[in-house]
């Protein structure tokens, strides 16, 4: 089995006094959140408590209305709420949002490569590559002449998140990679990210609607509750306090 990367402690990302929505509508509130290099975030809560906005506006997909966002840190911080997306995938932010958006009309090895990106300067881990996204999910080698509207919807998430690697990116957004697959998918798709985050060192934010399947993979959690944070810690003593991961998750026993 591969070796865990060695873990540094530097600060990746730097959420302060976050504000955002979709047009005048303000979705979050005053979110604060910081990431170190090389650690993956459990961003948990209940339905429509802002987890996909917080997602969809590092990427740059909302409107922002205040607060800023920095990934890196000090002299060479890269201030991403002045980045429009495309800037921001430039960046060093891997986005694979709830609706995938991969190219349908494109077969799966034309997906990876139209986008595939050199590896960053100064990355410790191998660079990844169509290659190595095939050799991850090999359930994309047998199809990499499929195009993506002969794919299972299993397979089209396995795409978008061997899309969003291809780019070599700093930081990797998983929005609820897992929601409405069948179980076995879902146990290829969470080996897979263990691999990538856990054994090879890419920082991630992971939205997800099964916590103690993230929470597992996860190194810090933080829970969402009508737009702001609510609780943030190790993701470790958040699983291991089911009841207050209830309490948090509004689920009754």
């Amino acid at each position: 089995m591969m070796k865990r990367l060695v873990r540094t402690m530097a600060e990746l990302l730097k959420i302060e006094n976050l504000s955002a929505g979709y047009g005048e509508a303000v979705v979050l509130h005053g979110v604060n959140l910081t990431l170190q290099e090389g650690q993956t975030l459990a961003l948990l809560g209940r339905n429509g408590t802002g987890k996909t906005t917080l997602m969809n506006t590092l990427a740059g997909a909302t409107r922002q209305h205040g607060g800023s966002i920095n990934l890196g840190a000090g002299s060479t911080a890269t201030a991403l709420h002045r980045l429009p997306s495309h800037e921001r995938a430039a960046a060093g932010i891997g986005w694979v949002p709830q609706e995938r958006n991969i190219f349908k009309s494109l077969t799966v090895d034309e997906n990876l490569t139209a986008v595939a990106r050199p590896a960053r300067a100064g990355r410790a881990a191998e660079a990844w590559t169509p290659a190595r996204v095939y050799e991850l999910f090999p359930r994309l080698a047998e199809r990499k002449t499929n195009l993506g509207t002969q794919l299972s919807g299993g397979e089209q998430q396995m795409l978008a998140v061997g899309r969003a690697l291809v780019l070599n990116p700093t930081l990797l957004l998983l929005d609820e990679p897992c929601e409405g697959l069948a179980p076995i998918i879902v146990q290829e798709l969470l080996r897979a990210i263990r691999r990538i985050t856990r054994e090879e060192g890419l920082s991630a934010i992971i939205v997800e609607q099964h916590p103690q399947a993230i929470l597992a993979i996860s190194d810090t959690a933080a829970v969402l509750d009508r737009g702001t944070v609510v609780h943030s810690g190790t993701a470790a003593g958040l699983q291991e306090q089911p009841a207050l991961l209830d309490k948090l998750l509004g689920v009754a026993r």
